[in-house]
């Protein structure tokens, strides 16, 4: 995909203070006009060239990509995620669907169970939903807050701020020890999304998706929003950008996401290892006697 910064960067969030959410449209195509075979090819150039920089990050082994995937429900996170990482070795990559959290995963720090998961050097880890949702379903219905086991002193005013601040602090964190973050939001409309929900019904083979709970979130649409503004407000940094990705056209969703992590790996200067003398001799031994079998 040539040019995959000129498709990502409209959507890219780096300083937080201005932010606001009103300022970027769920159905805006940044001015590409594809139909659904011109996008697919598009997109699968972006794949190919993926898949190419995810083989040298494997074989040098020293940095880690982390892609955090946040998203209403019915945005398109799951086939974003297929779609865009459908060429990569599975050996190099590492997803995490974080749901509502275990008996165990309360006993612990907020962060703990995302923490454990993050990549390692030379992996892409994808976290499907993550250490947000505690700044987001958590602060949407503060009912969950109070089954978290906190101790009720310091549940204040400020726990949303704190844990902003913690959330950035673990993301410059990861980031000084060689892995990069980037962050999605995949901004569907109100709109688009009850469509999807009605296809969801409408389809039998699509019915599994649908869980009545989804729709009884968009009771609290305004909210959400809200709690997304202050979130990406808080945390959106250089080293840990997030892109507010349009999501009423899930092409273009695919497309933006897919320059993204494109950009995001070629900033890492990823190169195969350099093979020394010694080894090159060795090498040259073993085709040798390969060759005279």
């Amino acid at each position: 995909m040539k040019d995959s910064a000129k498709i990502s960067r409209p959507y890219r969030v780096e300083k937080g203070d201005r932010f606001r959410l009103r300022d970027f449209d769920p159905d805006d195509t940044g001015g590409l006009d594809h139909d659904k075979k011109s996008a697919a090819t598009l997109l699968k150039t972006g794949v190919e060239r993926i898949t190419e920089l995810q083989d040298k990050l494997y074989a040098q082994d020293q940095r880690a990509l982390l892609l955090i995937f946040q998203a209403m429900d019915a945005a398109g996170k799951d086939g974003t995620i297929e779609h865009v990482m459908s060429g990569v070795n599975p050996q190099g990559c590492q997803v995490y669907s974080f749901k509502a959290p275990s008996s165990e995963e309360l006993d612990h720090d907020f962060l703990w169970r995302t923490t454990k998961a993050l990549p390692e050097r030379g992996r892409i880890g994808i976290f499907n939903r993550s250490y947000y949702e505690e700044v987001l379903v958590v602060r949407v219905h503060p009912e969950i807050l109070a089954r978290q086991r906190v101790p009720p002193e310091l549940v204040t005013k400020r726990i949303w701020k704190e844990r902003f601040e913690d959330i950035a602090a673990l993301e410059r964190y990861v980031t000084r020890n060689g892995i990069a973050v980037v962050k999605f939001f995949l901004h569907v409309s109100k709109k688009e999304q009850k469509k999807r929900f009605l296809e969801r019904l409408d389809q039998p083979e699509k019915n599994w998706k649908f869980a009545i709970a989804d729709a009884e979130e968009r009771k609290h649409w305004d909210s959400y929003m809200a709690a997304y503004e202050d979130a990406i407000r808080a945390t959106a940094t250089p080293w840990a950008p997030w892109y507010v990705v349009p999501a009423d056209n899930k092409w273009f969703t695919r497309l933006v996401v897919g320059a993204a992590v494109i950009e995001a790996l070629e900033d890492m200067n990823l190169a195969y290892p350099k093979v020394d003398e010694a080894k090159k001799v060795e090498l040259e031994k073993t085709r040798k006697a390969l060759l005279a079998e």
